[in-house]
């Protein structure tokens, strides 16, 4: 039987790695854009990091709560929509953003976009009953 996968450890690398090259990873995230959403905890109020790939469409970049096409919504979804004032850091810069739940046909809009991008997406959707929710990662400040 295979070993489960750690996901803290493997984001730890991945940040590492991301912060050591300028804002890119190998692995799954070979060639692929890479923002690391920090986000607080709902309830407990732990800071943590989400390595994600993001939608960049010219300035604006969209994440995507996939959780691989799981039932459920990931940990960093609940958190942004608690805490939705936080920073990412994006290639070389890091900034404060406002997290925006997308809904309607602005948020079907972006996900056809990623799915085209990231045919992966796709498949997310068509495993799961739920509706992955987007989020617009708006600039806030500078």
């Amino acid at each position: 039987m295979p070993e489960p996968i750690d996901f803290d450890e493997m984001n730890r690398k991945v940040i590492a790695e991301f912060r050591e090259s300028g804002g890119t990873a190998g692995g799954v995230f070979e060639g692929k854009p890479l923002v690391l959403v920090h986000h607080t905890g709902a309830k407990s109020g732990t800071e943590r990091i989400a390595p994600l790939v993001p939608l960049v469409d010219g300035d604006r970049l969209f994440i995507f709560a996939s959780k691989g096409g799981t039932d459920t919504n990931p940990d960093w979804y609940h958190n942004l929509v608690a805490h939705p004032d936080t920073v990412v850091e994006y290639g070389s810069e890091t900034f404060g953003v406002n997290a925006r739940l997308l809904t309607g046909d602005e948020r079907d809009d972006v996900y056809a976009k990623q799915v085209e991008v990231e045919p992966q997406f796709g498949d997310y959707q068509r495993k799961t009953a739920r509706v992955i929710p987007v989020f617009e990662l708006e600039r806030v400040g500078n």
